[in-house]
């Protein structure tokens, strides 16, 4: 479910979510604030699939390995350059 597939839909998959993520951090947030964010736009055009918080941390987690967001000293999720 990470990558899309042959019956994986793009917007099903946590590369997607990711970079809904990635689109949310314009200034640091914490993951409180990004799960709402998230939320309002499950289910919608923009992002057409119901993610789970599961999903929605495995996708952060996953930016996380990849270099892509860190976590500041009040715990708070920031885009790396």
């Amino acid at each position: 479910m990470l990558l899309p597939a042959k019956h994986i839909k793009l917007s099903e998959s946590l590369i997607a979510l990711g970079a809904f993520v990635l689109k949310f951090l314009v200034k640091p947030k914490n993951i409180d604030q990004i799960w709402l964010e998230i939320k309002q736009i499950n289910n919608s055009s923009l992002l057409p699939t119901n993610h789970s918080y599961d999903n929605f941390l495995l996708s952060v987690d996953y930016l996380f390995i990849v270099g892509a967001v860190d976590i500041n000293a009040n715990g708070d999720l920031f885009l790396c350059n």
